[in-house]
């Protein structure tokens, strides 16, 4: 296998797991004001997420700078084009983890509303965001053939890339109630694993419509396989939650996120980022590569340092995976 193919599925992979876990650090912040009656049921859900939030960003870090070494060329194309919606991104990102940060600092009732405020916020952004941009890469921007891009904000505001953001809101608002029903104890809970079926039945059916649509515009005989994978792990992870199986439908909903997100790179698969203006214009994964000695230094790397790093955010998960309640925490 080519190292082009390999960093490819590398890029993927990492982004897959930035989507499964950060997700769900998502879809606790968007239900922070949904299952958080009052001040110390907010602190129990922040605290489910509390240890593990900023290690899950690491992938997303991992994942730029693998694509930045890698396909500089498509780094560049992707994030000049791709400009303001990945800067509200990181700004959203930014202002969440401030918030996680600062909303204790203070008594005041006021003082943490303001910060709970943005972590919604902080949360809500990055999960329609992403899937606008994952929706545009998959369908291409028009680029000239000199990889520049040509169009404007609206050109990315495309019906079926609003889809997608909707696609990516919906599965983690589903994978967020989830988790919190699995590490969580009494009403919490049980409000969470309600809310993740009622949720989870609307997400299946636009996450359906919007994979059919993705393998429209580009398939494979491996697209179809994972689309059809992703769908049956959502409904599978939906009917655990149902008979409260919260384990199984977490690892349902996960295996959902990473299908999907496996469908949109098998589907895009050689391209890394098509042309809609001019086909000379296309990113493919050998012409937006670095040189072959780059991604053979990088290859060794990633081959000593991931087992290490997988390990310890195992082990994190590990030490932090008791449940938890409002009894849990001391009223101030």
């Amino acid at each position: 296998m080519e190292l082009t193919t390999v960093w490819f599925l590398l890029v993927a992979v990492l982004f897959t797991g930035y989507f499964i876990l950060e997700g769900f650090d998502f879809g606790v912040g968007m239900l922070l004001p949904v299952l958080g009656r009052d001040d110390r049921e907010r602190r129990v859900l922040i605290n489910t997420i509390g240890p593990v939030w900023d290690g899950n960003e690491v992938w997303l870090i991992t994942a730029g700078g693998a694509m930045f070494a890698a396909f500089p060329e498509w780094y560049a194309t992707l994030f000049s084009g791709f400009y303001l919606p990945l800067l509200l991104i990181l700004l959203a990102l930014i202002a969440r983890g401030v918030a996680f940060e600062y909303r204790h600092k203070r008594p005041e009732a006021s003082w943490k509303r303001r910060w709970d405020r943005a972590i919604f916020v902080g949360s809500l952004l990055p999960a329609i965001l992403w899937g606008v941009a994952f929706a545009n890469i998959l369908r291409g921007v028009p680029l000239t053939a000199d990889h520049e891009y040509a169009g404007g904000l609206l050109d990315l505001l495309n019906p079926y890339a609003l889809l997608g953001g909707v696609t990516t809101l919906g599965l983690f608002l589903t994978h967020g109630a989830v988790f919190v029903a699995l590490k969580t104890t009494g009403d919490i809970r049980e409000r969470a694993g309600a809310l993740a079926v009622q949720v989870g039945a609307a997400t299946a059916v636009v996450a359906v419509a919007f994979l059919a649509w993705t393998l429209t515009i580009r398939s494979s005989a491996a697209a179809v396989v994972l689309a059809v994978g992703a769908a049956l792990a959502l409904l599978a992870g939906l009917a655990a939650a149902r008979v409260r199986r919260e384990g199984w439908a977490f690892a349902g909903t996960a295996v959902a996120i990473a299908l999907a997100v496996a469908t949109l790179f098998a589907a895009l698969f050689p391209n890394v980022l098509p042309s809609t203006l001019d086909a000379a214009g296309t990113l493919t994964a050998s012409n937006a590569a670095s040189t072959p000695y780059t991604l053979k230094i990088m290859t060794w790397v990633a081959v000593v340092f991931t087992p290490i790093v997988l390990a310890y955010q195992g082990w994190t998960y590990w030490v932090f995976r008791r449940r938890i309640g409002v009894q849990n925490i001391p009223q101030h």
